[in-house]
């Protein structure tokens, strides 16, 4: 396998399906808040699925590992993630139900038809523009901070391309929850489910879990918490589940 990558990239296991995951060291990797997105959205069986804000395509692979959805679109403005993500499914054999698109997704009305998708998952970057530290690398700092997609960008354009009763499902940090639910509304999506993410017991959440839904009701459900780490540093029992282990 290693003759299909650049000095600068390696090849991850993803420990499902025996699938793999090319990654560039220089560039973002994909982290546990991933894993925890992949997990928390609800794919049935033949929905059409889009994950905004791909990256290296992660979130599309685990999805079609272990959903039966029809088909999974990701969409990534960086050449350089949709080079690796194709690849990466190339070498899965996922290429029959995953495909991978550079482009804007502020380009999205223009790419995908009206109400092409039943699910949107997307876990964009966390950081406003004008806040936080920013690294040195582009590639990191695109990831990282809203320089060329805001959260409304990500909300509007999902509301877009949602079905009717469209499911959104982003991974945000808690701070952002106001504006989450806010953006929401105005694009006709309702909040419906929420999940806390906390590093041990013991601290306070550092990321949440959204589930939203386009026309729907408005009615929140609050999940369990869901904790990473036991008091040792080991991933507890629901992480080491999600991890296939």
């Amino acid at each position: 396998m290693n003759n299909i990558i650049s000095p600068d990239e390696r090849i991850d296991d993803l420990e499902i399906k025996n699938y793999h995951i090319i990654q560039n060291k220089k560039m973002f990797c994909f982290g546990v808040d991933a894993v925890l997105l992949s997990d928390f959205a609800r794919v049935k069986k033949d929905d059409t699925v889009l994950d905004m804000c791909t990256g290296n395509g992660v979130i599309a692979m685990l999805l079609e590992a272990k959903t039966e959805a029809k088909y999974i679109t990701g969409i990534d403005i960086l050449e350089k993630n949709i080079d690796m993500a194709n690849r990466s499914i190339k070498m899965n054999e996922q290429t029959d139900k995953v495909c991978f698109i550079q482009g804007d997704v502020n380009d999205s009305r223009e790419i995908f038809k009206e109400k092409e998708f039943d699910i949107i998952t997307c876990n964009p970057p966390y950081m406003e523009n004008n806040k936080g530290l920013k690294n040195e690398i582009t590639e990191k700092i695109i990831a990282r901070h809203e320089v060329l997609c805001t959260l409304e960008d990500i909300i509007s354009n999902a509301s877009s391309v949602l079905t009717h009763n469209g499911r959104i499902y982003m991974i945000h940090r808690p701070h952002r929850l106001t504006d989450i639910i806010h953006i929401m509304k105005k694009y006709k999506i309702e909040l419906k489910r929420l999940r806390n993410v906390y590093p041990t017991i013991d601290k306070p959440p550092t990321m949440i879990l959204v589930e939203g839904v386009k026309h729907a009701k408005p009615y929140l459900v609050i999940d369990q918490p869901l904790i990473i780490y036991n008091k040792e540093g080991s991933y507890t029992e629901e992480i080491m589940r999600m991890y296939g282990k």
